[in-house]
């Protein structure tokens, strides 16, 4: 699967949860790391970890599976890394701490279209 893709199935798994703020970033010219980053908040601790176990849902059916989670026991910031897409889920106020969309400010934004789930 093209990254473009996964990329795309994340967001739409975060859509249809009701994340906020969904930011797709390409990231592949300025590190090796990945390829897209995936950025959203939930409105709380629990609506995060919901977010990222939907993401796990979603995907895990289509046999995809991510090489490392991070944060799910706080669930102030997950990381799901899945290779060529990085999904970062966050607390407004941890993402707004971090602020990923600056320190990735040479990143180019992909319009994303409202997905029908």
């Amino acid at each position: 699967m093209e990254a473009i893709e996964l990329a795309k199935k994340i967001v739409a798994a975060l859509e249809s949860k009701k994340a906020l703020e969904l930011k797709l970033l390409k990231v592949e010219d300025l590190t090796v790391l990945t390829d897209y980053f995936v950025i959203a908040s939930g409105t709380s601790n629990t609506h995060v970890g919901a977010l990222a176990e939907e993401v796990d849902y979603r995907l895990s059916k289509e046999g995809i599976e991510p090489s490392r989670v991070e944060g799910a026991k706080s669930r102030s910031w997950i990381l799901m890394d899945y290779g060529s897409v990085v999904a970062h889920i966050f607390y407004p106020e941890t993402r707004e701490y971090y602020a990923l969309e600056r320190l990735w400010a040479d990143a180019v934004p992909v319009e994303l279209e409202p997905e029908s789930v």
